[in-house]
């Protein structure tokens, strides 16, 4: 028995240190014969897969997490659903998030003017009307989670009251976030951060006073592992109202990592955050916009995405670090540098001038800061256009 324990927590810190498919691995092993022990334990290692998603630290990411946002572009068809889940997994996401919420959730069922919607795409409804074609059913999840975690692309959503943070919760869910919309709900904040789980707070249209209200509300009630957005709340938004030099204000208020809910068109906002220091990136992501759903419209199409998840770490990669020098490729290039040349063929104690000496490429002469010393000097010997020009070749 003792041997067994043994071999079982190898399998939990091969899990927890490499992130491995716990049941796949238990699994090949049992079918080989290596592992025989009791099927409660296997039970509770199936659960690592799970509480290993928990460990996410934003202070701590080095790599941009990307987001993508399936929202309504499920068109409240499952199997759509299901493919956004693997197709956001192709195309290099982290994890995809979906909204937890019933229009009696978020709304009431009113036709007064309080309640109809005024947007291009949105108008001529009531909230209600626009919430009941654009939620995800809540029987859909414990089974999207289910794919999501055998995909290996973390699954959350965001949720808008206590009854969906609970019923999330019951799922497991690694992180919680707050929309924009909902950051003034300080008791549902202070609910969400309850969980003691990290936490992911939208700003858009939030004044200071209203981040920081919700920030410390979050801290009071345990939350220790929090991310603001920065958002702009309108869609699609315009890139010259994004204002993305904002954040590196937040990182240095607020002392957390900063991010972007990103609602423009295109992916260029994204990646001029990520140059920016933003360590998540969120976009709307659909598989393709000619099927309308209530966000298609600025949502994020597979090849788009995954040339924002590519070009994300493009950037990463190109933001290095604070180095001054020759770089290892930057030595072959080095040869093609200026340096001081014969032009004109020169004999033995005649004068260097301008005209029989230059600064010219590639770098085997002299460096062109010695021109001014060797002009009006005597060449020691003859030199034939196209030397280079060294020290010992003037008086």
């Amino acid at each position: 028995m003792r041997k067994i324990r043994k071999i079982a927590k190898n399998v939990e810190r091969k899990f927890l240190n490499q992130k491995r498919n716990v049941a796949e691995y238990l699994q090949k092993n049992l079918l080989k014969g290596k592992l025989k022990f009791h099927l409660s334990y296997t039970k509770k290692l199936s659960t690592l897969k799970n509480s290993s998603q928990q460990m996410i630290k934003f202070n701590k990411l080095k790599n941009c997490f990307i987001v993508a946002e399936i929202s309504a572009n499920h068109g409240q068809n499952f199997n759509r659903a299901v493919d956004l889940i693997k197709k956001a997994k192709e195309c290099g996401a982290d994890a995809v998030k979906f909204q937890c919420y019933t229009p009696d959730t978020i709304t009431i069922d009113c036709d007064n003017k309080h309640f109809r919607i005024k947007h291009p795409k949105w108008g001529g409804q009531t909230l209600y009307q626009l919430y009941k074609k654009a939620y995800t059913p809540w029987n859909w999840f414990k089974e999207l989670k289910k794919i999501a975690d055998d995909l290996g692309i973390i699954f959350f959503a965001t949720a808008f009251d206590k009854t969906s943070v609970d019923f999330l919760e019951e799922l497991n869910v690694p992180m919680h976030k707050i929309a924009s919309f909902e950051l003034v709900d300080l008791p549902l904040i202070e609910y969400m951060a309850g969980t003691k789980k990290p936490l992911i707070l939208s700003t858009g249209m939030a004044t200071l006073p209203e981040i920081k209200e919700a920030v410390n509300t979050a801290r009071i009630a345990g939350a220790k592992n929090i991310i603001l957005l920065k958002c702009v709340s309108s869609y699609p938004a315009k890139p010259e109202e994004m204002n993305l030099k904002t954040i590196s204000d937040m990182q240095k208020r607020f002392k957390l990592q900063i991010g972007l809910s990103d609602h423009t068109l295109g992916i260029a906002t994204s990646i001029s955050a990520v140059c920016l220091g933003a360590k998540l990136i969120e976009k709307h992501f659909t598989l393709s916009r000619k099927i309308k759903t209530p966000d298609s419209f600025f949502s994020l199409e597979p090849q788009e995405f995954k040339s924002l998840a590519e070009n994300i770490r493009i950037a990463e990669e190109s933001l290095g670090r604070v180095y001054y020098g020759v770089t290892k490729d930057e030595r072959n290039s080095r040869v093609f540098r200026r340096s001081l040349f014969v032009v004109k063929d020169i004999k033995k104690d005649e004068i260097f001038t301008e005209k029989n000496v230059k600064s010219i490429r590639p770098d085997f002469g002299l460096l062109p800061k010695y021109i001014n010393t060797i002009l009006g000097k005597k060449a020691k010997k003859n030199l034939k256009r196209g030397t280079p020009l060294q020290k010992g070749d003037y008086l």
